[in-house]
């Protein structure tokens, strides 16, 4: 009896899982092959990956909501606590997604790869160093004299860079 009420949400939900599943498995080889044509890292690749699937998880969550035809208050209501409490931590941790973001940007969309040398631009502290490694929030720099150095990615943004070696 319950199944033939709600055939229809049954039928949409599990397109809707299947679809997801399919948006999962083929964003993560489209980023697979993006890293592999540009040479960036395995771990770099599944970070941007890990960040899709959780945005992919997400829309699941609204669209489950949305086929179930949960109480449009309630939603409101939920969604806007949530947002506060979301807002406020990131307000408080703005620093942390900015690094995230740009972490992202850097994956696509810079030059510039592990092992490479760079000068950063800074006229307080001008860096000419290695990477070493670039994470999800910083990058690793090794300068000539073997000092480690930690720079965060969205300064890595905010300021001029020059690649003086490219490794091949």
């Amino acid at each position: 009896m319950i199944l033939t009420n709600f055939t229809i949400e049954w039928i949409a939900s599990l397109s809707a899982a299947v679809i997801f599943l399919l948006s999962r498995f083929i964003l993560a080889k489209l980023v697979k092959r993006y890293a592999k044509s540009s040479q960036i890292i395995e771990r770099r690749a599944n970070l941007v990956i890990k960040y899709m699937q959780i945005l992919l998880s997400i829309l699941l969550l609204i669209a489950l909501v949305i086929i179930w035809g949960v109480d449009r208050k309630a939603i409101l209501l939920t969604v806007s606590s949530i947002t506060t409490v979301v807002g406020v931590a990131m307000f408080a941790t703005w620093s942390i997604l900015s690094n995230i973001t740009s972490g992202i940007i850097l994956f696509f969309f810079f030059p510039f790869r592990i092992g490479d040398t760079i000068k950063i631009h800074d006229k307080d502290f001008p860096i000419e160093a290695e990477i070493e490694d670039i994470n999800a929030f910083h990058v690793l720099l090794v300068t000539a004299d073997g000092e480690h150095i930690t720079y965060p990615n969205n300064l890595l943004l905010q300021k001029g860079i020059s690649i003086c070696r490219q490794v091949n």
